[in-house]
């Protein structure tokens, strides 16, 4: 089976709650959405063989990282 990537956008809706904005098949897009974003974004890559997930890794983290 072929490998891919897509790309899934998660913000933070609480403390410890986040949830999906979007999956997308490239960062660009999925950057742009995030920077449009108030609330603390995260973009994962997440590596398919098929339609089985072999992995996934956080490549960026956007918004308000830390409690000041």
């Amino acid at each position: 089976m072929a490998k891919w990537k897509q790309y899934e956008l998660w913000v933070q809706t609480a403390d410890n709650k986040w949830e999906i904005v979007g999956l997308f098949p490239s960062t660009e897009l999925a950057t742009v959405v995030a920077n449009a974003r108030a609330s603390r974004a995260r973009l994962i890559e997440v590596l398919y063989d098929g339609s089985k997930m072999l992995g996934q890794e956080i490549i960026a983290e956007i918004g308000n990282t830390r409690k000041e």
